[in-house]
């Protein structure tokens, strides 16, 4: 009887265990599920679940629904755990298959009751844990409901100071929009995002409101843009003062960023970029990186300095710099004119005549005007005048005379600082497209600089000149000299020279049309290719168009510089001859110096080279080539530390003048795709008997082979044909 007894309390236990758990069920739920079962499944339920007797025992004690629950949840515990990480739900829902099993006992309660213990004894609770957000459970309620709410997600804590923090959070949905109106590139907008990200969106150029000594110094480094030869206007500077709100501060914060980017830009790779100017130039690209100006900038002792370091490092530019500000301060002086009178000519002697030198009281005003320091007073026009004067004539594009004349002195009088601070600036821009490092430091820092205008080539060595030799280069129109960085590779000795298509289409085969013979008596062969294309050559000799020796730097116009028979156009100012080659005037000992550059054991002589001189050819290579870069070079400051011009030969200041001044600049993202030449020519008829009479063959060799006889030629190039055609050429 006592185990029937016993057995019957525990059953009944275990029903108020369940009606305890389905009261804390939501009203909605509960009402929704007890809506849906019908008085059939109910009656089904009940019958399917036995029934004990009744008997007289005592009700249970909430200790004893305690310990029973306990044990009757032990197995759903790692569903509590799981509802740890989540948010703590108001209301369990409960589960279909859970309502079907244990139906409750009692009907279902309103929300105020579902508050309110099950049984007329006190509830106990057990103390809430830390970091859970735990509720007072009813009484007969199952604790692992209770056991279930999650704790609220932990904030990180924020390095931003408190100050900042509102200017940050609004930086944070700027640039988490990606939509700012300040940054059109993509690599700019990455590279901020990573920046402003990696610290927590706080501001770099303000502090509390207030500027901070990186955002002074980049400030005050955009308001001097003009000394570096750049437009202040192109760099936008915000009123940090006006800024009072958090959206202002943001906005003023990435305004400057921006800026920032740009001058960078500018400065390292110019305001334009040079296939704007011309389809003959070709300069490594050497664009900035956001990300680098970013850390650079913000993390410098000197910011200001930081972002001047994106100018060009070389000291022919910085020089350039000086005499710009040299030129602006002009304004604020005195005017010197020169005063009308006779025409003053210097005469030097001669075989027949002594030197004849006159005076005059204006001469020591002419020379403080064309900067001869030497001899300020002197009142005689004698040679160091008289060369100053010419030098000034070829500049003005006046005739090169050295004679003081009416024309001479009203250009001399006319006020062309402006023009000269246009010229300035564009040679500035020049600069902006070269490499950084002109040299290759295994080499010494060497490297070949060849100036167009002043027709003039030097090799540099350590920052030093080693030697320099005049030049000449093509001619103005379809004959210029391209613009570009390449690297010589070898020096060939007694080259063969392979005619350029220009030349043979152009001018050669025309000649045969007239005379069979031309070329035979010329001391040239012409040879029929297999596909109809015509090839002219001239074998190596004393009378051989390249001369002795030709430097190979294989580049994209396909132009060399080499050795010349007609030495005569040296003696000239003006030596705009060639089809765009360079010829040198003093090959052997360029050759020379050049192999000991490169070959510093062999201990080259320009005797050495002269002792190679014969009918076959000879390539020596270089372990390391040596850089080749062309410039453009219409303002310099010489040797003396005095600002020059040269005349604008290939007009290539007026271009860019009139791009920087009509604001028709394009960014390095906008670069214009450069065209490579195209030398294939259709089959051309020859006069009958031309063959013949030219020894006529055929070859197979490609037009790299035939123009620099290597061993290896360089690879093919690609690219569309240009507008126009003029290089492959001497």
């Amino acid at each position: 009887m006592r185990d029937c007894l016993n057995h019957r309390a525990g059953f009944d236990r275990v029903l108020m265990t369940v009606a305890a758990t389905f009261l804390t069920v939501s009203a909605s739920s509960a009402l929704a599920q007890d809506q849906a079962r019908s008085s059939a499944a109910e009656l089904a339920i009940e019958a399917a679940i036995p029934r004990p007797e009744p008997a007289n025992v005592p009700p249970p004690t909430a200790s004893d629904i305690k310990l029973d629950t306990t044990a009757a949840i032990q197995e759903p515990a790692k569903e509590a755990v799981k509802a740890e990480a989540a948010p703590a739900p108001d209301k369990v829902e409960s589960k279909p298959s859970d309502v079907a099993t244990t139906p409750p006992t009692e009907a279902p309660k309103s929300e105020a009751a579902k508050s309110e213990p099950a049984t007329s004894e006190p509830a106990k609770t057990e103390p809430a844990k830390a970091d859970t957000a735990t509720t007072t459970p009813t009484a007969p309620s199952a604790p692992a409901v209770a056991a279930t709410p999650a704790s609220e997600p932990v904030k990180a804590a924020s390095n931003v100071p408190a100050a900042d923090q509102p200017v940050a959070d609004k930086l944070k949905d700027i640039i988490g929009a990606k939509t700012s109106r300040h940054f059109d590139r993509k690599n700019e907008r990455a590279a901020i995002e990573k920046f402003y990200g990696a610290r927590d969106f706080a501001p770099v150029w303000t502090q509390g409101g207030s500027l901070t000594p990186a955002a002074k110094g980049v400030i005050a480094r955009l308001k001097d843009a003009a000394s570096d030869g750049l437009n202040p206007a192109d760099y936008q500077l915000p009123d940090f003062a006006a800024a009072t709100t958090p959206d202002a501060l943001a906005d003023a914060e990435l305004k400057l960023t921006a800026s920032m980017f740009d001058y960078a830009r500018q400065a390292q790779s110019g305001r334009m970029h040079w296939s704007q100017v011309s389809g003959d130039i070709l300069y490594p690209e050497h664009p900035t990186d956001p990300s680098d100006v970013l850390a650079k900038v913000t993390t410098a002792t000197d910011a200001s300095a930081a972002l001047d370091s994106y100018n060009p490092p070389q000291k022919l530019y910085k020089e350039l710099k000086a005499k710009l500000a040299e030129l602006r301060d002009q304004g604020n002086g005195p005017v010197i004119e020169i005063a009308d009178g006779p025409a003053l000519k210097y005469t030097p002697a001669g075989k027949k005549r002594a030197e004849i030198v006159v005076e005059d009281p204006r001469v020591p005003q002419l020379r403080a005007k064309l900067g001869l320091a030497e001899n300020a007073s002197d009142t005689r026009y004698d040679a160091a005048v008289a060369e100053a004067v010419r030098k000034f004539q070829n500049g003005a594009e006046i005739k090169a005379t050295g004679i003081l004349d009416d024309k001479t002195v009203k250009a001399i009088n006319t006020p062309k600082r402006d023009k000269q601070i246009d010229v300035v600036l564009v040679n500035m821009e020049r600069w902006r497209w070269l490499p950084r490092d002109l040299g290759v430091p295994a080499l010494g820092d060497a490297y070949v600089i060849l100036n167009i205008p002043d027709y003039t080539l030097k090799v540099m060595q350590r920052g030093q000149q080693v030697w320099t030799t005049r030049v000449v280069t093509g001619k103005p129109g379809t004959h210029a000299t391209p613009l570009l960085t390449e690297t010589m590779k070898y020096i060939t000795v007694n080259p063969t020279w392979n005619v350029p298509p220009s030349i043979v289409y152009n001018e050669y085969l025309p000649a045969l049309q007239q005379d069979p013979t031309v070329l035979q008596r010329m001391g040239l062969k012409l040879e029929q290719n297999r596909d109809g294309s015509v090839h002219i050559s001239q074998p190596p000799g004393e009378a051989n168009a390249l001369g002795r020796i030709r430097f190979n730097f294989p580049n994209k116009f396909l132009v060399y510089q080499h050795d010349t028979p007609d030495k005569n156009l040296f003696a000239r100012d003006e030596r705009a001859f060639s089809h765009g080659c360079m010829r040198v005037q003093n090959p052997d000992q360029y050759a020379s110096i050049l192999l000991n550059i490169a070959l510093p054991n062999e201990k080259y002589t320009p005797e050495r080279v002269r002792s190679m001189y014969g009918k076959s050819e000879i390539d020596l290579k270089f372990p390391t080539p040596i850089p080749v870069n062309i410039t453009y070079q219409t303002a310099f400051v010489d040797d003396g530390g005095k600002l020059q011009f040269r005349k604008d030969v290939y007009g290539r200041d007026a271009t860019m003048i009139n791009i920087l001044k009509n604001g028709r600049g394009k960014d390095l993202e906008n670069v214009v795709a450069h065209s490579q030449p195209s030398y294939s020519r259709p089959a051309t008829t020859l006069p009958n008997g031309v063959l013949a009479a030219n020894n006529g063959g055929s070859s197979g060799l490609n037009f790299f082979e035939r123009l620099f006889g290597a061993p290896t030629p360089p690879p093919a190039p690609v690219g569309r044909r240009p507008q126009q055609q003029r290089v492959f050429t001497r």
